[in-house]
């Protein structure tokens, strides 16, 4: 991939129309966006650097630095993040489902965590925009839980005989899974080969930034500057003026018109902090969903015949007036053997692996700060709520229900799952006043040329991956901001 590499030496003291913080989904799209608008220059800087697709497959790596290595930790619960070009799209599994209507607006419907100050409507449009960029392959019938305008640009991937079953008893809440794992092969991406490895995709079938944005990175308006901090943004007034940036124990400065900032949900508010732009509740409120592994044994009936990793989504846990006491979940129907296969003979298949994927409601006290010394983000995190496990074990203990249609011969709870993978919150969007940080618009309430972009900006949890809708609200804020 051709890049318009830039040393920190090359733009030091240099002025750019706009200056975007981060290459990941938030980032990227953005600028995708803003390049329709705009014909000003353009500079990107990405702490990590650009690993090909070869590089990470022959490592098997998506980045060089450490994740361990970028904060501190007073917590045993990782948060996995990936410093480099590109962000989450080099380690995601490309799961693509939108959230629920109804996840937008839980305080007015069910009096819990915050609303967002947009609706699924708003971003409906976005979310197609977003589906068309990345060839999202989904299942038509989604329509009947989350509406939808415009088809999936991909047909949907070949469930499992599982699947088949479930879709039939109950075609309202179960769905194939809507992926940004290619069923058809395009000019760039195989087809999905069901290796079951996507954060290091051996066939290149699912939306990397190697494969769906390389003219962004090469634009001649753009600028890219790798292996490069951002350390502090310098304001004046409510603007920002500048970016000091590190870089092999040197200091640069930038200068620029906008700001784009979208490192991630870590390091996007820990740049704030060291900045001294403290604003609502900066840096707290991080979260991601809570998860449970779960194994049933069938009788009778094999598994492992669909087309992709995971091949069922399913709704029936997800939405109800039961909000207000516990929490949305979705059941992650497998297409692979996490836990092993069996050993009984003629019956290695007969096994459906799960996961259940619930929301959780964000804390104040789960936060991100700075180390007074080295300026290093400091993640404080508080633990779960108890919201999230009353959702996932009611949903453990009503598997049965869920799972009439099958021939079930057993189900067990297998662990609990570390994480998700998802970090979110600690820079919520939301109207001035009511701690959150930025507007509907993504722009900063204080600083008006500052957009803040990606998953930092969720105001609540979703059960849903947070990676299509991260994509969608940056298209919607660059269209806004250029229209």
């Amino acid at each position: 991939m051709d890049i318009n590499r830039k040393t920190p030496a090359d733009i030091d003291q240099q002025h750019y129309d706009m200056v975007v913080i981060g290459s990941g989904f938030g980032s990227s799209f953005f600028l995708s966006e803003a390049l329709k608008h705009t014909k000003g220059r353009v500079l990107i800087v990405e702490w990590g650097d650009y690993h090909p697709w070869a590089w990470q497959i022959e490592k098997q790596l998506n980045t060089a630095i450490p994740t361990a290595e970028t904060y501190a930790n007073r917590h045993d619960k990782p948060w996995n993040t990936t410093i480099a070009l590109g962000g989450g799209m080099n380690c995601w599994f490309s799961q693509t489902p939108r959230m629920h209507p109804s996840d937008f607006a839980t305080q007015s419907k069910y009096g819990i965590g915050h609303d967002w100050p947009i609706s699924y409507d708003d971003l409906e449009p976005f979310y197609c925009q977003a589906e068309e960029i990345m060839s999202i392959a989904g299942d038509a019938d989604m329509h009947r839980a989350l509406p939808r305008s415009k088809p999936f640009p991909q047909p949907p991937h070949k469930g499992s005989s599982i699947d088949v079953i479930m879709k039939q008893a109950m075609p309202d809440h179960h769905f194939i899974m809507p992926t940004g794992r290619a069923r058809v092969a395009t000019g760039n991406r195989s087809a999905c080969c069901a290796n079951a490895t996507c954060n290091l995709c051996p066939v290149n079938a699912k939306f990397t930034a190697e494969n769906g944005f390389s003219d962004l990175y090469s634009h001649p308006q753009v600028d890219v500057c790798l292996k490069t901090e951002v350390r502090t943004l310098e304001s004046q007034g409510n603007a920002i003026r500048s970016a000091t940036l590190a870089s092999e124990g040197r200091e640069f400065v930038v200068h620029g018109d906008l700001f784009v900032l979208g490192a991630n949900a870590i390091q996007s508010p820990a740049i704030l902090l060291r900045s001294g732009i403290e604003h609502g509740d900066t840096g707290r409120g991080l979260h991601e969903q809570v998860g449970l592994d779960v194994e049933v044994y069938l009788d009778g009936l094999g598994n492992f015949d669909g087309s992709t990793i995971t091949t069922g989504l399913n709704y029936f846990f997800y939405d109800g007036d039961f909000r207000r006491e516990r929490s949305a979940c979705l059941v992650y129907f497998e297409n692979r053997w996490p836990h092993g296969l069996r050993l009984e003979p003629g019956r290695w298949n007969q096994t459906l692996p799960l996961m259940l994927v619930s929301e959780d409601l964000p804390n104040r006290d789960s936060r991100i700060t700075v180390d007074p010394s080295s300026g290093q983000a400091v993640i404080d995190y508080a633990g779960e709520s108890a919201y999230a496990e009353r959702g996932i074990q009611h949903a453990f203990d009503h598997l049965n229900e869920l799972l009439a249609p099958l021939p079930v011969e057993s189900i067990e709870a297998r662990r609990k799952r570390l994480t998700e993978s998802h970090v979110q919150g600690t820079l919520r969007m939301g109207r001035d006043g009511d701690g959150s940080v930025v507007d509907s618009g993504m722009v900063h309430h204080r600083m008006r040329n500052l957009v803040v972009v990606g998953t930092s900006t969720y105001p609540s949890c979703s059960p849903a991956n947070p990676s299509l809708t991260a994509a969608a609200l940056s298209l919607r804020a660059a269209n806004l901001l250029f229209s």
